[in-house]
């Protein structure tokens, strides 16, 4: 997300340390440009009032015994339409004249909190006083661990540091993240800040994000949800179809993603219900594109009848940064004037906009009659709720004792690094090269153009980490060093440097390449043209790993996947570690790895297709089933059956696993009552069709119709190790709409060598086996369906037979 147009923005809440009043933490607000700036801990301080000239007992606002929807329309009635206005930008000015103060609403926390967003709006912003934050992996690394716990626990060490910075006077109390864009194509820029290609993954990561973030802990869900205090606001973007940015000359802002029905719900908008429903986010970011020709953040059935009526969101929307000019300037859509384009996005539900155009243009749209001031009031209402749950208006006890001690702490560091290592991916580990035994490895030559990568390894939307640790520091604990480059930078556009490397690896007991892109090569405006490693990557990988003395072991820094095909298939190269964007102590954990002091158990979170997929078709096609009239192949794992470099899923560890099933619901009968009919799906021609071959699930009872089973995970090495048990569902034979596979499930288990645990599933037949049409219907199949755990482990059937009348 980037802001286009600069803001005239004023700093509006600070914090800053009260030794006057010996607290640990206060709130900073700048009430008015002419006063001197005073320092309260919440909006609602009656000395601060007293300081504006006001009595507060006269703002009904300011009573906490009453609810916040009676406080916040006694702040909105007080407010002219100027004045209301001047609050619905990111930029939310505030009324001096009745004790309001300014917000900045922006603020970034998709991996840490971030400085992204300083220049503009300085909500968040590092100096002397906060000179960093703890950075954790880029999203597409953290995903790869399948550690549900562990994403909450991030979320939660996160909004610890924001909160603690917002005490401070660093941060906002509004984080515009995570990224639940599905990685539909393998070329998109953002797949690093995304959790992969799978919409339940996406959804399932999102959701516990999100819980870490907001939850405040025994009050993660309350009567009335709109008034359930939380730690701080996230956002879940950017709503919907987004995953084109910058690809030969298309542009993601007059970009129209020509979307079916059928993909819209089981793809595209899957992870935001999850996000909404299950995660309770406080808000959802729409995003620049169009959808089938109509802006999203216009889109009155996306935004009003969908997120805040079907799903019930319990916050606010807001646009992606400056989206509704770019409905003006960019898109020119229904050639609308300023005044056309506010009126349009505010009747469709957007309440905050992200730019000027609210602040500049609403009032004259309401003046023209093409909005009520009701309209406004609605979006407001919305905005300033959220800020009340958020405690800026009454304060939070909770966390105002949080300081400069909480913003990378020993422990937050160590969970970066934990959260490194859990998302490593041991792809290939030839005869059992790997571990390195550091009796063995004294000398260690460490090549490759990431070899002491720093800032290249927290990706985009990044902090000011608290400390970096490059591979060349990681590996310095466990052997003697010899470093060569390699390739000058990324791009590595000559050989020069190879040579080099080749001595180094030639002199050492053990040689480790780092290699992969950058966001040179992949980010935010910056999609891919091909897959492959760029430049002389490919020639430094394999000349080095012919005369090198010892082992190669290849490392992979990158979001998306990369064709190392050669690499993959290489005797010389033994072994494989995809590390992601592994953040601030990402070269400590990839040593750890490689040194077995931890035991990879990271599963790829998305297919690494070879590179003549990105050949196959244009990144603009935006169907995920094959095309079979234009020679289109399939997208992501769920519809795309061709070769790979390596699949959805892939991941190896340094030990063995072995499953069986101790028990499971293999039948699930549904009698059918008259209201009830029987729906058709196609089916290729030599399949038996059943009776009724499916029904609608919102006519099912879905909730009562829930299927069981049981695995007995048992590690059979000689070393302790993670393993993710991945659940799919394959659908029953011949439904030609149906996925090849799809993941319904996943829990991530621990076992000590030797040792065996029982991981119980619990599956919801109308979720986990059902499918949208082409027609647009949510239906459950009948038919014999598959559960398979894992690359076909182990795997059984379920039956589901409808009953009629």
């Amino acid at each position: 997300m980037a802001k286009i147009s600069f803001l005239l923005c004023s700093v509006l809440v600070l914090l800053a340390i009260s030794e006057a009043r010996n607290a640990p933490s206060i709130t900073t607000i700048n009430d008015s440009p002419s006063n001197l700036t005073k320092i309260y801990t919440k909006i609602c301080d009656p000395q601060r009032f007293n300081d504006l000239g006001l009595d507060m007992d006269y703002f009904t606002y300011c009573d906490s015994s009453l609810s916040y929807g009676v406080r916040v329309k006694d702040l909105i009635d007080r407010m002219t339409l100027m004045e209301k206005v001047q609050q619905i930008g990111d930029t939310a000015y505030g009324v001096p004249r009745i004790g309001l103060a300014k917000y900045e609403w922006w603020s970034e926390a998709l991996h840490g909190v971030s400085k992204v967003g300083q220049l503009n709006s300085k909500a968040t912003f590092f100096d002397d006083v906060v000179p960093g934050a703890t950075s954790f992996p880029c999203p597409i690394t953290t995903t790869a661990s399948f550690n549900q716990t562990l994403w909450k626990t991030i979320g939660q060490v996160v909004s610890t540091e924001a909160r603690a910075m917002y005490n401070l006077g660093h941060a906002g109390l509004t984080f515009w993240s995570p990224n639940i864009n599905v990685v539909r194509d393998p070329r998109w820029g953002r797949t690093l800040e995304t959790p992969g290609e799978d919409p339940f993954v996406v959804g399932t990561y999102a959701a516990n994000y999100v819980r870490g973030l907001q939850d405040i802990e025994g009050l993660e869900s309350t009567d009335d949800p709109n008034s359930r205090p939380v730690k701080v606001a996230a956002c879940c973007k950017h709503y919907a179809a987004y995953d084109v940015d910058s690809w030969l000359g298309v542009d993601r802002t007059t970009y129209d993603a020509l979307v079916t029905e059928q993909d819209m719900l089981e793809t595209f908008q899957k992870p935001f219900e999850m996000c909404v429903k299950e995660g309770d986010v406080m808000s959802v970011m729409c995003s620049f594109n169009r959808i089938n020709g109509i802006p999203a953040c216009a889109d009155q059935k996306l935004l009003k009848d969908t997120l805040r009526g079907e799903w019930d969101l319990h916050g606010y929307i807001v646009s992606d940064c400056d989206s509704i000019e770019v409905m003006v300037d960019n898109q020119k859509w229904l050639h609308d004037e300023p005044e056309d384009a506010v009126s349009q996005a505010m009747k469709a539900g957007l309440d905050l906009d992200c730019g000027n155009y609210y602040t500049n243009y609403a009032d004259k749209a309401v003046m023209q009659g093409k909005i009520s001031e009701k309209d406004i009031d609605e979006a407001l209402k919305n905005l300033y709720i959220v800020l009340m749950r958020l405690g800026f208006f009454d304060g939070s006890s909770k966390y105002e004792s949080l300081g400069k001690q909480d913003v990378c702490s020993d422990e937050n560091i160590e969970l970066a690094t934990q959260a490194a290592r859990e998302g490593m991916v041991l792809l290939k580990n030839l005869n059992g090269t790997l571990p390195l035994n550091t009796d063995e490895i004294k000398t260690i030559a460490v090549v490759g153009p990431h070899a002491n990568a720093t800032t290249a390894m927290i990706g985009n939307y990044e902090g000011i980490p608290c400390k970096y640790t490059s591979p060349i520091d990681g590996f310095s604990k466990y052997a003697e060093v010899q470093y060569a480059m390699g390739c000058g930078d990324i791009m590595c556009k000559n050989a020069s440097l190879i040579f080099p490397a080749m001595q180094a690896a030639k002199n050492a007991d053990a040689t480790v390449i780092v290699a992969g892109i950058d966001l040179s090569i992949e980010a935010e405006s910056r999609d891919r043209l091909d897959l492959r490693v760029p430049g002389f990557q490919a020639q430094l990988i394999t000349q080095v790993a012919q005369v090198a003395k010892g082992p190669v072991i290849l490392v992979i820094m990158s979001g998306g996947g990369v064709d190392i095909s050669f690499a993959r298939d290489s005797d010389n190269v033994k072994g494989i570690v995809w590390a992601g964007y592994p953040g601030e102590e990402g070269g400590q954990a990839i040593a750890d790895v490689i040194f077995g002091k931890y035991n990879p158990g990271g599963r790829l979170p998305l297919t690494w297709h070879e590179g003549s997929y990105a050949d196959m078709l244009p990144m603009t096609s935006m169907s995920l089933r094959p095309v079979d009239s234009l020679g289109y192949p399939g997208r992501t794992y769920k519809f795309f059956n061709g070769s790979t470099v390596f699949p959805f899923g892939s991941g190896l560890s340094y030990t063995t696993f072995a499953y069986s099933l101790t028990s499971a619901d293999k039948n699930l009968n549904i009698q059918l009552n008259k209201f009830q009919h029987c729906r058709d799906l196609n089916y290729t021609d030599d399949t038996f069709k059943p009776p009724c071959p499916a029904i609608l699930t919102s006519d099912l009872q879905c909730d009562d119709n829930n299927l069981e089973f049981e695995v007995k995970v048992t590690n059979n090495g000689t070393v302790d190790g993670s393993e993710v048990v991945m659940v799919y569902w394959v659908p029953p034979k011949g439904i030609v709409e149906g996925p090849i596979k799809q993941v319904i499930g996943f829990q991530k288990v621990f076992l000590p060598a030797g040792g065996s645990q029982k991981v119980k599933f619990q599956l919801n037949a109308c979720k986990s086996f059902g499918l949208v049409n082409y027609r647009g219907y949510h239906l459950l199949p009948s038919g014999g369906h598959s559960v398979m755990i894992g690359d076909n482990l182990l795997s059984f059937a379920v039956g589901i037979n409808f009953q009629p009348a």
